[in-house]
């Protein structure tokens, strides 16, 4: 990885089968109001022909590199090898960037003393027709760590622009983690130094809900969330911060999130007893006044009108078939 203009961004986009959806991501990135930057689109051994589609694009921004699958991580590791900005965004191939997300993002990071800056997104449908969800902020920032252990304040990787002296820091994704390993990454990166945010509520990122991904895969299963968990509890960085005593207090925050997590998901996938009992065991490690009326919430949904139901079912809302 080189280092180049304070203003240049490389974008780094895995890919693995998203023919269906990776030119919104790169049509976002042509539009940009920021000019300054250069894609690196690592395609992981896709066989439904995206790849031949990024060779449609013939801006000399974008460069496609191809590897055997190797998982996600190593996509993105491959491409911070190649990489040559002063700051990195690491962008999902289904999802797509506001026109002047980059502008925001590089102003913000020019101007603070952070060593990466996050801001607004939205989740919306798969086929990208209309928004789910704003999450406008305010969002915290500066030493996020504690809050960040506890609740992963990130969709991913595409509405937060991390410079390149900051990664060079903290090295690369681990590629044995097959879910939480940008959690697990972002950890990393808050423990290193302070995180600032973008001002507005207009969202950066557009992070599209499909059915296959792998968080909505995997977050109705307990043991999923362990290893990554494991591994940022490991960091030598955060027993230096906060001491033998007091992590154990923070692991146990962390798990019950993670068991608030599972619940939530299991309802809105239809598994509701299953959720029930998982919100219920987390709302006991972690009785919080805001999670005592979601799991009000949660438990009456099935007797009330279904006008009722879908305005206050908000986070436990099903998931389209």
């Amino acid at each position: 990885m080189r280092l180049t203009g304070d203003m240049s961004v490389s974008v780094i986009i895995p890919c693995y089968n998203v023919r269906d959806y990776v030119a919104d991501t790169l049509n976002s990135l042509l539009r940009q109001t920021h000019p300054d930057w250069n894609a690196i689109v690592i395609d992981d051994g896709s066989t439904d022909g995206t790849a031949e589609l990024v060779r449609d694009f013939t801006d000399p921004r974008i460069r496609l590199v191809r590897q055997a699958n190797q998982g996600v991580s190593a996509a993105r590791n491959h491409g911070v090898d190649l990489a040559d900005g002063g700051s990195i965004l690491f962008l999902d191939a289904d999802d797509w960037l506001a026109p002047e997300a980059l502008a925001r993002m590089t102003a913000t990071l020019a101007s603070s003393r952070a060593q990466a800056v996050y801001g607004a997104f939205c989740f919306v449908t798969e086929d990208g027709s209309r928004v789910v969800s704003r999450k406008p902020g305010p969002f915290p920032e500066g030493d996020i760590i504690e809050r960040l252990l506890v609740e992963n304040l990130f969709a991913n990787g595409g509405h937060l622009l991390i410079s390149a002296s900051a990664i060079r820091q903290i090295g690369l994704f681990r590629a044995d983690l097959r879910f939480g390993e940008d959690w697990e990454y972002w950890c990393r990166l808050a423990a290193s130094g302070t995180i600032a945010t973008v001002a507005g509520p207009e969202p950066l990122l557009f992070v599209r809900q499909r059915g296959s991904g792998a968080y909505l895969r995997m977050a109705t299963d307990p043991e999923a969330f362990t290893p990554c968990t494991q591994a940022i509890f490991d960091n030598p960085a955060l027993r230096v911060r906060f001491g033998v005593e007091r992590l154990p207090a923070l692991r146990r925050r962390t798990d019950a999130e993670n068991g608030w997590i599972v619940g939530r998901e299991l309802v809105r996938h239809g598994r509701r007893e299953a959720g029930l009992r998982a919100l219920r065991r987390s709302f006991t490690r972690r009785p919080l006044p805001k999670r005592a009326i979601l799991l009000l919430i949660a438990h009456i949904l099935p007797i009330l009108p279904e006008s009722a139901a879908r305005r206050i079912a908000g986070p436990f809302r099903r998931y389209a078939a």
